[in-house]
């Protein structure tokens, strides 16, 4: 990573990705790549994509066939020990790379195969930012506008409440006042605490405040997202469409931000985006920029793209940003091809 990534959670320095090539028997390959967040999630990753590509070689992929027969095929054979967790991810990234592989046999573009338009995505640059002193919260703020982003993420979760208030003033000073500042706690905080720190960040004028306490206490996000004028953001761990319908069944929160490889690949960012629309919340994404930019371009309740490039060293074509935007490249598929020389001098041992 270029920035590091001091979070509430850990500290993050490099990013360990498995790429994933799907083969088919045409001789088109879909491709696409999991952050696994430790070396020994992408090895644990690896082995179970060893058991699930036994299990679905010779199947056709279909728009339907891909959720009805693969997905359900898979599904039924990690029941008995679930689909969440490695597993859900593995599912995900087969259901990326089988949608990959589609449009890129018909030729055209993962956006333009899913029904919608190449069109510019808002993004906000979620590089960096993480738990630092003050004045070097700053500096490396105003190194994330380049490229022309009009949002950043602030990673917040220091061990009092001044020291939250600290690190959003210091960059709140440094950046023009039209940048978009979303805080994530990356579920630091107690409901009482993120109740107490809310109301003392309301009025600070953030996007919103992302994650505040565990991801699935939907209870306590629905009275924080009531007591709360700032918006509240959950939804990067919801494991399956079916934690989103939960959570929107409890209003949980006033936006939400699935990730493509855990809400259950294309197939399940699209069942996600008609839940979205239909309670009328705003849908962002959360990290695979090269795919999400397609998948926000047909959702109806778009918001904002997360973007970091930590898959830009070993991609082909990285993504271009444009005045703080991505556009879906205009090739068939997701765009996603692996720079070789990249891959060779990054390669786990």
């Amino acid at each position: 990573m270029r920035f590091a990534l001091g979070t509430s959670a850990q500290a993050v320095r490099s990013a360990p990705l498995l790429l994933i090539d799907l083969e088919t028997e045409e001789g088109v390959t879909g491709r696409t790549y999991l952050f696994c967040y430790m070396p020994r999630g992408a090895a644990l990753v690896a082995r179970v994509l060893d058991e699930a590509a036994g299990a679905i070689q010779g199947e056709a992929i279909e728009p339907a066939h891909i959720r009805e027969t693969i997905g359900a095929k898979l599904a039924r054979r990690f029941r008995l020990i679930g689909t969440s967790g490695v597993v859900g991810m593995t599912l995900s990234a087969i259901d990326v790379a089988c949608w990959d592989a589609l449009a890129i046999a018909a030729g055209k573009p993962l956006v333009e195969f899913l029904g919608g338009k190449r069109e510019a995505i808002r993004a906000y640059n979620s590089n960096g930012l993480g738990l630092m002193p003050p004045e070097k919260l700053a500096d490396e703020a105003e190194k994330l506008l380049e490229g022309g982003f009009r949002g950043v993420k602030l990673r917040l979760g220091y061990d009092t409440l001044a020291g939250d208030l600290a690190a959003l003033r210091a960059v709140k000073k440094r950046l023009p006042a039209e940048v978009a500042i979303m805080a994530d706690y990356n579920q630091a905080l107690t409901v009482e605490e993120a109740l107490e720190r809310g109301r003392a960040l309301d009025g600070q004028g953030l996007a919103w405040i992302e994650e505040p306490i565990e991801h699935d206490d939907y209870a306590g996000c629905a009275r924080i997202a009531r007591e709360l004028a700032t918006p509240i953001q959950i939804g990067e761990n919801f494991a399956g469409v079916n934690a989103m319908a939960t959570a929107i069944a409890a209003q949980a929160a006033d936006c939400m931000m699935p990730d493509v490889m855990r809400i259950g690949g294309v197939t399940g960012w699209l069942r996600a985006a008609s839940l979205a629309a239909a309670a009328k919340i705003p849908l962002s994404s959360h990290l695979l920029p090269e795919v999400s930019a397609a998948l926000l371009a047909v959702s109806p309740t778009a918001q904002w793209l997360e973007y970091v490039d930590w898959a830009s060293a070993i991609l082909a074509e990285p993504m271009r940003v444009v005045n703080g935007t991505l556009t879906p490249p205009d090739v068939p598929g997701s765009g996603i091809r692996w720079n070789e020389e990249g891959v060779t001098r990054y390669r786990m041992e």
